[in-house]
């Protein structure tokens, strides 16, 4: 009874050293530091390409009172644009407060409680997943806006560029850093000129309002508050991603604090100039954005011109961020998922860093999540969008109070003020919070509420595992077990020189060792018999009866009766396997001895070993 091994040399590690590259030494590890210019590509894309739907969802929503209350567009835009910088601002302080990372989740933890900290880091993994999958379907949005024959093919096209930021995201944070950097500063150049040039028009009076369909719904409501606080939670999309550069202070260059904090006011200044410049110009020259063509889209068109070259430019660089904008939650979902593993809510294999250092397992999670998501909602971003908020704001809130608990339990220098800001940015995302919560449950964010809570459920029973696991293994009040036998048991189909090798490395091990043969076939036994008198040494030839012809039954059934024999010692079952030549031969062979492996894998005391032999080429 012989299996087959996959063997070491494959054409495996070829491909993927060509997709993710050479390993990195981990004393190299510094190296892979983000510097300002690369962590405002990595940890900001996300807030950054914000702007370019958030004022679509707005507009979407005041249409349905009519064109008149279109007026209120750039109020809501101003309220929002305030509270970025009330949220950004606090988290500047947060920054300083826990420079090794872990955001919202470790704020709240420490500060507030472990059930406070759990919705944290529940609510920003959701967050991370939805992300990937809204920016992928935005950025899908941007090219079907401007190419409409590809909107059949927009999940294809979703999943492709999916695959390539998760290819990218292997690769590592440095590098990925590197690939992300040109579309992400291309963008801002690109809204930057398209904002100038529009502004230039309207102060010369030039601006030529679009002629786009109203939608169905116009005018078919009247102007009320809740739809005024709709628009509002819908505008709020723009703060996406404000949280990322805490998450990932640690991926910063040494200072790790002035650095990530002066990443996160850049950002807030480049997301709030580009939000209130978009929607001004969309207010002036009456954006009209719908599921075909977005805001941005209409915008290029009516200042540069339907067919001219910057209009692409400004739909490839929109559709480049918004695809990119998922490498935010890249960066920031397995760097959250490791420092929760870490505190043993999560699996363990998510603190292991891969050949790139980066967390591969966490990446590969994530794009796994994303990819279910895109498919069941057919890349539709207005169908995503609902879920997407409620996370970030829980996140949001959960922080900024456990920040005011912080600088009253710590009293530092200006704790006052600290608190203070927070306090007061607690009260606004809480607010907001509860907004979203109203005006999108029943759109689909009841999946995030009720996604949250089993997250959580995950995350204790994880926890339990753990330390349940962790109270038997201790050495704390232990005495070892004296074991003086071991008994030694190799299944053999048949006689060859790998189970020979078996055989003699088996006798090394123990003076009681018993090769153990299920009889289907009494020629072939005969035939064994003959053979061991020769090849057996000093090992002893045990025959099973089957007359039912099963192997495993025999087989499980003599191993069970030897372990009753002697409970208190070892039983060890050797398993004679070979190691094709090339990794398809492998297909060849049956998989009896895995069969086995399963078996005995949780059988107390009793010890399963494999002894290869390599087959030439």
């Amino acid at each position: 009874m012989v299996l087959p091994r996959v063997p070491e040399e494959s054409s495996f590690p070829t491909l993927k050293r060509l997709l993710v590259g050479k390993p990195i030494p981990s004393h190299l590890a510094h190296h892979e530091r983000l510097s300002r210019v690369t962590g405002l590509a990595v940890l900001s894309s996300d807030a950054l390409s914000s702007v370019a739907y958030a004022t679509d969802f707005i507009i979407a929503t005041l249409i349905a009172a009519g064109t008149a209350a279109l007026g209120y567009a750039l109020p809501i835009a101003f309220v929002i644009a305030a509270l970025l910088a009330i949220v950004a601002f606090s988290y500047r302080q947060t920054i300083h407060a826990y420079p090794t990372g872990g955001g919202a989740y470790r704020v709240a933890k420490e500060n507030i409680a472990e059930n406070a900290g759990l919705t944290a880091a529940a609510s920003l993994l959701v967050d991370y997943t939805l992300t990937v999958s809204v920016s992928i379907s935005a950025g899908v949005l941007a090219i079907t806006s401007a190419f409409p024959s590809l909107d059949e093919s927009r999940v294809p096209l979703c999943l492709m560029f999916l695959a390539l930021l998760t290819v990218g995201n292997l690769r590592g944070i440095k590098e990925s850093g590197r690939i992300f950097a040109i579309p992400t500063y291309f963008f801002v150049v690109c809204i930057f000129i398209m904002i100038t040039v529009g502004l230039y028009r309207y102060a010369y009076g030039t601006v030529s309002p679009l002629v786009v369909p109203r939608p169905a719904n116009a005018s078919t409501r009247a102007i009320s508050m809740l739809l005024l606080l709709t628009a509002f939670a819908n505008g709020c999309t723009a703060m996406t991603g404000v949280e990322a550069v805490s998450d990932g202070v640690p991926a910063f260059r040494p200072p790790e604090s002035k650095n990530a904090a002066a990443t996160l006011i850049t950002m807030a200044v480049l997301a709030i100039t580009m939000f209130l410049g978009i929607t001004f110009l969309a207010h002036a020259y009456q954006v009209m954005p719908s599921e075909k063509e977005s805001g941005v889209s209409q915008l290029g068109r009516a200042i540069f011109g339907s067919g001219t070259v910057i209009y692409y430019l400004v739909q490839a660089a929109t559709t480049l961020i918004l695809v990119l904008a998922a490498n935010t939650a890249y960066a920031d979902f397995p760097r959250l998922a490791s420092i929760v593993s870490r505190d043993r809510f999560l699996p363990r294999q998510f603190m292991n860093q891969g050949d790139r250092l980066a967390f591969s397992n966490g990446i590969l999670v994530l794009s796994a999540f994303a990819a279910v998501l895109i498919v069941t909602f057919r890349g539709d971003t207005h169908a995503l969008l609902p879920l997407y908020m409620i996370g970030v704001f829980v996140s949001f809130t959960l922080s900024q109070a456990g920040m005011v608990i912080h600088w009253k339990r710590t009293q530092t220098p200006g704790w006052k003020t600290s608190a203070l800001i927070n306090g007061f940015g607690a009260i606004v995302t809480g607010i907001v919070l509860v907004i979203v919560a109203i005006t999108k449950t029943l759109e689909g964010a009841w999946i995030v509420l009720v996604l949250i809570p089993i997250i959580i459920a995950v995350f204790k029973a994880t926890r339990g595992h753990y330390d349940h696991v962790s109270s038997q293994l201790t050495l704390r009040n232990y005495t070892p077990q004296a074991r003086v036998h071991n008994t030694v048991l190799i299944p053999i189909g048949g006689m060859q020189r790998a189970v020979v090798e078996a055989l003699r490395y088996a006798e090394t091990l123990s003076d009681d060792v018993r090769a153990v043969y299920v009889d289907v076939d009494p020629t072939a036994t005969d035939h064994i018999k003959r053979q061991w008198q020769v090849w057996g040494g000093r090992v002893k030839l045990i025959v099973l009866d089957s007359p039912y012809r099963s192997v495993m039954e025999p087989l499980l059934e003599y191993i069970e009766q030897v372990e009753k024999d002697r409970e208190d010692d070892y039983v060890t079952v050797i398993l004679p396997e070979f190691v094709p030549a090339r990794w398809w031969q492998h297909l060849l062979h049956n998989q009896r001895a895995l069969l086995i492996k399963g078996a005995l894998l949780f059988r107390p005391n009793t010890v399963v070993t494999s002894v290869p032999f390599h087959l030439a080429k």
